[in-house]
């Protein structure tokens, strides 16, 4: 083997394995198969190719390697991704032509889904010359992420090594922990001291702490995508290159052999591409499976179990039950009901007390009368919404079977591609094509989720408008673009956490007050009340001052007995002040006679009237009441709340705003970047259906508990609004939810092992019996290994101990085939063996 040849089989092998780094994750594992496949199958059958196609010159095969790492370099990331990671125009060798796509949105991502973004985290040795010190940061056992939720790297001193070194351990924050840097100087200090190195540990600084760090924090953030369609991306591109390198260095009149050896070098390329794409689409297939749901509960109000038939007989074994007290312990915690509160309290003679009715029960404290409970139910019809905790483009992906085209309004508010972290609880430091991504994957599926008269609101700032415009425009369809809506940020957003008079100051752009959010419909029957001419109540008449402080001399006049002051003046001018004045005195005469309210006055007369009266020193106008006309300046709004204590919550009378407009009672909403959960309490105050996605921890701190609230009636927010209290009050609350975890991504690659012969074996076992299910033909490699321990086939029967799956986790089989087969929960409890298959076909052999 040459060294050209050794090269390319190494470059290779890392190019598409990506580089590997270390701890414990599913993409580690991947990786790992990745490489295993590499050399099993890869090498083997390539090299073995590359023999056979070039054994009539075999001097060309030195410069065959070499051209195909000079093709394949650009195409790899650091993750073994395939896209365009450095283009050919990068390495001036040609420029990508694009026929039509010259004038459609393109990025170098666009046909990838994104799955998550990380660091390549490696042990590390980090010296610090100066100081003498030199660090040793252990990553070795690193839990990587499992999404793109924020996760920080902390330490914690382990020991000084043989060689002197400061050894760290390095973990990903859990739970809010934190890096405690003076525990970790006085353990280190110690340390010399016991060693003897008294000096050392005198010099020892937490600045040196800090900077050893930093410099290990400087490793590579990489991003995570698959190819939707590795095969044809890459031969596509390889025909560009071939073309461009002919046309750059060959001579016109080819002899027939170098004709033969590019020929050869054409078809080692395809093989090449062939064996790594199939790899890639066993990755793909993995991604875009239904996954499994787990960890189910549901949440419902006592008013909705008292009034089915046996549901007080329900309630009282729930008073009865062990699990009463973490229920009652948790409504303390979120206010309900006082400490010295009693449960016996909930029970009136024969009846619940109307006090605690909406209190609301969580099916977790109760899981052995769970199912009495939900059977008193028509779960189709009387779930009002549901709390997903998952990823979202996971989640849309398993729920679209059920919910396609049946949503009627999204609203989501993305994390904003600002290059840095600031204080959210998810990662935003995107670049722009990774943003533009990860948006587009997750708003096609939010598409598929509409009805033909839905609309989708979409949330950005100035980071992200330009991306967010022109991606809407290619998922919907420039004709269904419907509005760019400024919304205000908050009243205090001028100042930036400053006193008044040092806005600005320092500042080299002007202060930024609004985000833009952009409206698009399904279709052109979209469903909106914006064409009522209205969006909000009817506002209340009031009388205002008639004085202004404007110094116009000619409106400086005497009015019942009263002259502005220098300085000031009248608003209006003075004939049609008078007349505003007898109009009102003509008023209060026919008021003396029939009772009459001034409105009601003002609307029964030919033409609108002023009215001007004294009050005190000072004269009054009357402002009668007005519908305001729909218009995209919502301004007036703050689009920022401030009740639950997290960065990005979207205020209620925004959400109010965007649900009013464009469906009923009745419907459902949706959000899949769900953060404080506003859009679902809104909702559900508004009386429709909701669905809500969240991934990050805070679905439990935040969103769970703040829509427990909702349910026993909530006072915040709109609750206070004259027409949310019609509606939504202590007398009418309520409701009943369900909240689930969905099987991720990341928990199926930590389980799968690359397998030419086992894998197909088992699948194999597993198909044989069940022909008539016209199972489509498989030849898979990349293999779940808990399959074989968790499937039993006998005969037609096949039985799956999904305790097996996921040992740790409570698999929730009916909501699982619910959402993969998109039938009702009648439908799955009397499901046929046909339908069973089809489960179990598309769940678990990802087909």
């Amino acid at each position: 083997m040459t060294k050209s040849e050794a090269k390319f089989w190494e470059v290779l092998e890392n190019l598409y394995a990506g580089a590997e780094p270390e701890g414990k994750s599913g993409y580690i594992n991947l990786i790992k198969q990745k490489r295993e496949y590499f050399k099993e199958f890869v090498k083997p059958e390539l090299e073995e190719y590359v023999q056979k196609r070039t054994k009539d010159f075999p001097e060309f095969r030195e410069e065959l390697y070499h051209k195909l790492y000079t093709f394949f370099l650009p195409y790899f990331s650091p993750t073994g991704g395939i896209f365009f990671v450095k283009s050919y125009i990068y390495y001036k060798q040609y420029e990508r032509v694009y026929g039509e796509e010259d004038v459609k949105l393109f990025w170098k991502t666009k046909d990838l889904y994104y799955i998550k973004s990380d660091i390549l985290i490696r042990s590390m040795e980090v010296r610090l010359e100066e100081e003498g010190i030199t660090f040793y940061f252990d990553a070795s056992e690193v839990e990587h992420k499992k999404n793109n939720e924020k996760r920080k790297l902390i330490y914690s001193f382990e020991t000084i090594d043989q060689q002197g070194r400061i050894v760290l351990k390095v973990e990903y924050s859990e739970k809010g922990r934190e890096t405690k840097e003076e525990e970790i100087v006085k353990s280190i200090k110690k340390k010399f001291k016991e060693e003897g190195k008294t000096q050392l540990a005198k010099d020892f600084k937490e600045e040196h702490l800090v900077k050893a760090i930093n410099t290990f924090e400087k490793q590579t953030k990489v991003d995570y995508f698959i190819h939707k369609n590795p095969e044809h991306f890459l031969k596509e591109q390889f025909n560009l290159w071939l073309s461009q390198y002919f046309m750059a260095h060959e001579e016109v009149n080819l002899r027939s052999e170098r004709i033969n050896q590019l020929l050869a070098l054409k078809d080692v390329a395809y093989r090449v591409i062939e064996v790594i794409a199939r790899f890639e689409e066993e990755i793909k297939r993995l991604w875009e499976k239904p996954r499994l749901v787990f960890n189910s509960n549901y949440v419902i109000s006592l008013d909705r179990i008292a009034k089915k038939e046996g549901g007080l007989e329900i309630i009282s074994k729930i008073l009865r039950h062990s699990g009463i007290e973490k229920q009652v312990k948790e409504w303390k915690e979120l206010g309900m009901v006082e400490e010295d509160f009693n449960p016996k309290d909930i029970m009136l003679i024969g009846t619940l007390n109307p006090k605690w009715q909406f209190l609301p029960i969580d099916t977790r404290y109760f899981k052995d009368l769970e199912e009495e409970i939900i059977s008193l139910f028509d779960l189709d019809e009387e779930l009002d919404g549901l709390l997903i905790k998952s990823e979202n483009w996971q989640a849309l992906n398993s729920i679209l079977p059920r919910f396609k085209e049946k949503v009627q309004t999204i609203y989501i508010d993305p994390p904003f591609n600002k290059e840095q972290d600031a204080d959210y609880f998810y990662e935003v430091d995107y670049k722009d094509a990774t943003w533009a991504t990860m948006l587009e994957n997750r708003i096609r599926l939010g598409r598929e989720l509409l009805r033909d008269t839905g609309s989708i609101f979409v949330r950005c700032d100035y980071n992200g408008n330009m991306f967010v415009r022109l991606l809407m425009n290619e998922i919907f369809g420039e004709e269904n673009f419907r509005n760019e809506i400024v919304v205000g940020r908050t009243k205090t957003a001028l100042y930036i956490g400053t006193s008044p008079e040092k806005a600005g100051v320092g500042f080299k752009s002007l202060m930024v007050v609004y985000d833009n959010i952009y409206m698009y419909s399904k279709s052109d029957k979209f469903f909106n009340k914006f064409s009522e001419g209205i969006i909000e109540e009817q506002r209340e008449a009031y009388w205002k001052d008639f004085k202004t402080f404007f110094d116009r001399e000619y409106n400086r006049y005497e009015l019942l007995g009263i002259i502005p002051e220098k300085g000031c003046s009248w608003m209006w001018r003075k004939e049609v002040a008078e007349e505003a004045v007898r109009n009102y005195q003509k008023y209060l005469e026919e008021y003396e006679k029939t009772g009459i309210s001034l409105e009601e006055y003002w609307e029964k007369t030919d033409r609108k009237l002023n009215f001007i009266r004294k009050e005190g020193n000072t004269l009054k106008y009357w402002v009668p009441p007005f519908k305001r006309v729909s218009h995209n300046n919502w301004a007036d709004l703050e689009g920022y709340g401030r009740n639950w204590n997290f960065p990005t919550e979207n205020s209620e009378i925004l959400l109010k705003r965007v649900i009013e407009s464009t469906s009923n009672e009745g419907d459902l909403v949706m959000d899949f970047f769900l953060g404080s959960g506003t859009t679902t309490a809104v909702a559900h105050k508004l009386k429709r259906k909701w669905i809500g996605v969240e991934m990050g921890e805070h679905f439990y701190t935040v969103v769970l508990p703040r829509m427990k609230k909702v349910l026993f009636y909530d006072k915040s927010g709109i609750s206070k609004e004259k027409d949310v209290k019609e509606k939504y009050n202590e007398k009418s609350a309520g409701g009943f939810f369900k909240y689930y975890e969905l099987e991720q991504f990341e928990e199926i690659l930590r389980n799968v092992e690359y397998s030419e012969k086992s894998g197909k074996e088992f699948y194999e076992e597993f198909l044989k019996n069940f022909k008539d299910y016209k199972f489509s033909q498989v030849d898979p490699f990349l293999f779940d290994k808990r399959l074989a321990k968790a499937v039993r086939v006998d005969g037609d029967d096949i039985t799956v101990n999904f305790e097996e799956l996921y040992p740790d986790k409570k698999v929730d089989i009916t909501e699982s085939i619910v959402n993969t087969l998109g039938i009702s929960y009648k439908e799955a409890k009397n499901i046929t063996k046909e339908k069973l298959m089809e489960f179990y076909r598309r769940v678990l052999l990802c087909l």
